[in-house]
């Protein structure tokens, strides 16, 4: 069934031993080889596909909506999310598109990860969304946050602020 393939990442939910964080990982090579073949709009792009196909999946899947371990398409989709910035940054500043800035994504997998598991407010608040929206918004939120983080500590990090 398709659906449960989308849901479950290609089979990474089936991954013995914290699913989520096994789904976090592969993304990061996955945003890296979307970055290198598409810069930022490419990753872009696949975010909200990965987004679309998990709401459409998660609500086909059995029990799917009350986020089982084996769903781990919403992990994806906000590990990428959280990668935005990072991508963004090196898409404008011309960087070659195939350097990998292994800070920043290890960074990025490490924040998310964390955000994801340990579910502060507002991630938490957006889990009790209910449904296949919910299953989605936590590591949306989640990932927006890490996001909204590591542009912060850019701006730092350079000199902005």
């Amino acid at each position: 069934m398709i659906a449960r393939l989308i849901a479950t990442g290609f089979g990474l939910g089936r991954l013995p031993l914290a699913p989520g964080t096994w789904a976090s990982a592969a993304a990061i090579p996955l945003a890296w080889l979307l970055h290198g073949l598409g810069g930022f709009w490419l990753l872009a792009a696949a975010t909200l596909a990965a987004t679309a196909l998990g709401l459409w999946a998660v609500a086909r899947m059995p029990g799917g909506t009350d986020d089982p371990a084996e769903v781990v398409i919403d992990e994806i989709a906000g590990q990428w999310l959280a990668l935005w910035p990072l991508s963004l940054g090196l898409t404008h500043i011309g960087a070659e598109p195939w350097l990998f800035p292994w800070p920043g994504w290890v960074l990025g997998f490490l924040l998310f990860r964390a955000l994801d598991i340990f579910k502060p407010w507002p991630v938490s608040r957006a889990e009790r969304a209910g449904g296949a929206l919910g299953v989605m918004l936590d590591d949306l939120v989640a990932g927006g946050l890490t996001a909204l983080a590591a542009s912060l500590a850019a701006a730092v990090a350079h000199g902005w602020i």
